[in-house]
């Protein structure tokens, strides 16, 4: 197994952002990475730390009487040819191009600093802390690593406030989209391609699926002044059997992104409602993946006032994150972190080098208490 370099807390953000995505780590290959983060949390002194799986867990016990949750994903998605990361000047500003620096290694790189920060003997923060950086984000939800913390740490993630340091491009993102995956199957018969019609062709039989998609009319639905928008689509397409046959099936990947306001079931039945007609002629529908969104949440008095404390509205999160995780145990969560999600899964993913530093300048006044 691959070691990697010693991983600096002290370093400044940008240096140790540069560190994390010349650390490739996509999803099932994160050991490397989490074994650098173990032992860079070990070096801290003033921190529990635990380890389950690929996940890295770290905590403060100091007895304040709030606690807050930080966490972020180490894994990404394939790397395009964007690794080792570059650091270039675009229309007069910096930026670290690199697979991973958005989403969500800046992220990683600003927890921590924080780590190191609040993490050492004597340091007052003015709350608990809880670190948890985690596996399998980019992959089905099955694999999760929140979500294997989840079943066999849960005490590991309880707080007053979870922070999800996602891309947000330093803005705060409440809640987040449902997502749902599954196939749309449709049967024909299979027959010789010069006697075509003997045979019923499975590939012209989606083309009703692919206009109904093509059709389909998106709700806008505004939650506590968060307006998230839903979406339909197809994803992938597999038929044919070969270049002198008529198939007998081909069959459509649909991805359904969500408002908070569905959950699972509804999700799945306003999908079913949507390919009726496909369904009442003979397609079959097969979810594969369906993860529920988390409601805004900006009531709760914790999410409140980081909202104060960071001094800019909230918009919703347009995609599905690990929210929707704690949400489900209770615990207040929003997105904020230094990438921009627009550039996330991207070639050219990259981070402006001036929302780095900005990011975890709030976290600390946040962190610290002294913000007003």
């Amino acid at each position: 197994m691959r070691t990697l370099p010693a991983l600096d807390l002290s370093a400044d953000v940008l240096t140790l952002t540069r560190a994390l995505v010349d650390a490739p780590s996509v999803s099932g290959s994160e050991e490397a990475l989490a074994d650098a983060v173990e032992t860079a949390l070990r070096g801290v002194g003033g921190l529990e730390v635990e380890r389950v799986g690929n996940a890295v867990l770290a905590r403060t016990n100091l007895g304040r009487p709030t606690r807050i949750v930080l966490a972020g994903h180490l894994d990404t998605v394939p790397i395009a040819d964007n690794v080792p990361s570059e650091l270039r000047e675009v229309d007069g500003e910096q930026r670290l191009y690199g697979c991973g620096a958005s989403d969500m290694k800046s992220g990683d790189a600003v927890m921590l600093r924080l780590a190191g920060r609040f993490g050492v003997p004597g340091a007052e923060p003015a709350q608990d802390l809880t670190f948890v950086f985690y596996d399998n984000e980019e992959v089905e939800s099955a694999l999760n690593g929140l979500g294997r913390v989840a079943r066999e740490r849960r005490g590991w993630l309880y707080g007053d406030l979870a922070i999800l340091l996602e891309g947000t491009d330093g803005e705060i993102e409440a809640g987040c989209q449902g997502t749902l995956r599954g196939w749309l199957e449709v049967p024909g018969r299979r027959a010789h391609s010069a006697r075509s019609w003997l045979g019923s062709n499975a590939i012209h039989g989606v083309a009703g699926i692919l206009a109904t998609l093509a059709g389909y009319s998106a709700r806008d639905v505004e939650i506590d002044g968060c307006t998230y928008r839903e979406g339909l689509n197809a994803v992938r397409i597999e038929g044919g059997v070969a270049g002198n046959v008529i198939p007998d099936t081909c069959r459509v990947m649909v991805n359904f992104r969500y408002a908070p306001d569905r959950d699972e079931d509804a999700a799945e039945a306003h999908v079913r409602e949507v390919f009726a007609d496909a369904l009442s002629g003979g397609a079959t529908f097969v979810v594969t993946d369906n993860a529920g969104g988390a409601l805004p949440g900006l009531s709760e008095p914790a999410a409140a006032a980081f909202v104060a404390a960071v001094g800019r509205p909230a918009r919703a999160k347009l995609g599905w994150t690990d929210v929707a995780r704690f949400a489900a145990f209770g615990i207040p969560a929003v997105n904020y972190g230094p990438g921009d999600p627009q550039l996330a899964h991207t070639r050219e993913e990259h981070v402006r080098v001036d929302r780095l530093q900005p990011a975890e300048d709030a976290l600390i006044a946040y962190l610290s208490g002294s913000t007003a």
